[in-house]
């Protein structure tokens, strides 16, 4: 079973806002944006400890509500957060 969660933001690099998603799937997150509503989403984006910082706040709202989300889900998203250098340099997706 999948998650995914969605939101919008701005993209740290030219300042536009963009529509975010993060899906887990087979175990391992992974986000894509797009700058329009009907464009093709653009996957291996740099990503933020805002953005991990966003989806777990996503997480935690549909936990609360029973919408799919376990608790293993919050668990690996606040360690990966955790070991995240504290400073807001993107890095590159694997």
């Amino acid at each position: 079973m999948s998650v995914e969660v969605q939101w919008t933001d701005t993209d740290p690099d030219t300042g536009e806002r963009r529509f975010v998603s993060a899906e887990k799937f087979a175990r391992k997150w992974a986000f894509k944006v797009r700058f329009k509503r009907r464009d093709n989403w653009t996957k291996h984006v740099r990503y933020t400890r805002e953005m991990w910082e966003t989806l777990l706040d996503g997480l935690e709202r549909r936990y609360r509500r029973r919408e799919g989300v376990k608790e293993e889900d919050l668990v690996e998203v606040r360690k990966i957060l955790a070991e995240m250098p504290a400073d807001d340099q993107p890095a590159e997706e694997a």
